[in-house]
């Protein structure tokens, strides 16, 4: 992937949670980072498209990337936060997360790439592991996590 390629080969991560486990998404894809707020329900959709929200006058599609991943229904804390993510194809859409940690740097020697199919449905949406100070972070691959045609 010529993705990966990066000034000094490296790439900085946001690293967030869901549940216990901790998952980096590259910061190109990153646009803005929200609090939760009310999301407006849209009928006859997809159960991890948990609506729309208004952002700066633009509606903007919201997804539970836990749904998604097949984890367990999203428990909204004061922690929870709405990324808005911009993708190529798919134009902007909201993931809702548990927590925003922090920002990583990590060089391309300090990620493994994933080269297996899993059963388990979460795992197919990460495409490497990041090694950060003695902790592993799973890194989505949001060209697979973020639906075509949101």
């Amino acid at each position: 992937m010529e993705e990966l390629k990066a000034v000094n080969d490296t790439t900085q991560f946001i690293v967030i949670k869901l549940g216990e486990e901790q998952y980096g998404i590259d910061i190109k894809y990153i646009d803005n980072i929200l609090r939760m707020q009310k999301i407006t329900r849209v009928p006859k959709v997809a159960s991890y498209l948990k609506g729309v929200i208004n952002l700066r006058g633009e509606v903007l599609p919201v997804m539970s990337i836990r749904i998604k991943m097949g984890l367990e229904e999203d428990v909204v804390t004061k922690s929870s936060r709405i990324i808005v993510i911009k993708m190529e194809q798919q134009g902007m859409i909201g993931i809702i997360v548990d927590e925003v940690k922090e920002v990583v740097t990590l060089e391309m020697a300090q990620i493994e790439k994933v080269a297996y199919a899993s059963k388990d449905e979460k795992d197919n949406f990460i495409y490497g592991i990041g090694k950060y100070e003695g902790g592993l972070i799973s890194l989505l691959d949001l060209n697979l996590v973020v639906p075509e045609n949101s």
